[in-house]
Order: structure tokens, then C-alpha cells, then sequence
């Protein structure tokens, strides 16, 4: 059985140094720190790599961030992997939760992540399934 849980989030993205591997790149690198409210109260940290010129309307980013904390009374952790791309203005974005991450109240936990910005306002939903065990 699918559930369905909502809320809203706060995150802080600060820019990292480029590592060697992307020395000279014009890949940004930045470091997110979230925190969720809502049916899922949680933390989270992650690192997010970006590029493209967003003010023109055009971009990408890829990012993977560990959540920590309580979704829907079940207590534990999972990663979340982004993926977002802005064209011409147009934004794509699939958030999934990485198969085999969770652990505690939330081991085996599968789903996806719709996120929401509104005037600089964020909130999710995440409609997610976990095995008869951790129910």
C-alpha cells in the first residue's frame, strides 16, 4: 500500500571547493543541510553538484542527501538521489529514495519526492511504501 506524507523544509546550500577532479570545471559544489517538518521530521545533509547559467533559464543538478529522523511514526534513515534539469525556464525534477538506504522503522522503504518552491517557500510530498515488517 502506497502512503502519503507532506510537509514543508528548510535548506541551507553552501558552495564547497571544486575537488581535484573537477578542478577548472564550471561545475558548482555545494553542501545542503535540510530540515524537514511535517509528516516526516527529519534532518538531512547531502552534497548537491550543479551547472548551466540558471538566471538564463537553463540548468542541471544531481544530488544525494541522507535523511535522519521520523516519517510517520517510524524512526530510522534513507538517502534521497535528485535530479533536476531547468530548459528554457521549463523544470524536470525526479527525487527518488535510493533502493536499499533505509534502516531502523524505515529498512526497506521505497518511493519518491515531489518537491514545491513557492516564492522561496519549500514543501514535499513523498509517497512511499515500506514492507508489512515495518508497518
Amino acid at each position: 500500500m502506497t502512503r502519503h506524507a507532506e510537509g514543508g523544509f528548510d535548506v541551507k546550500t553552501t558552495p564547497m571547493a571544486a575537488d581535484e577532479a573537477l578542478a577548472g570545471a564550471t561545475i558548482g559544489r555545494y553542501l545542503l543541510v535540510k530540515q524537514y517538518h511535517g509528516d516526516l521530521e527529519a534532518t538531512a545533509r547531502g552534497e548537491m553538484l550543479g551547472a548551466g547559467d540558471p538566471a538564463k533559464g537553463s540548468a542541471g543538478y544531481v544530488a544525494i542527501e541522507q535523511v535522519s529522523g521520523t516519517l510517520s511514526g517510524h524512526a530510522g534513515t534513507f538517502a534521497l538521489q535528485h535530479m533536476g534539469v531547468m530548459d528554457q525556464g521549463s523544470f524536470r525534477l525526479t527525487v527518488s529514495v535510493v533502493p536499499g538506504t533505509g534502516t531502523g522503522g524505515l529498512a526497506g522503504i521505497a518511493g519518491t519526492m515531489t518537491i514545491t518552491n513557492v516564492s522561496g517557500k519549500h514543501s514535499y510530498t513523498l509517497d512511499y511504501t515500506l514492507p508489512a515488517a515495518a508497518r
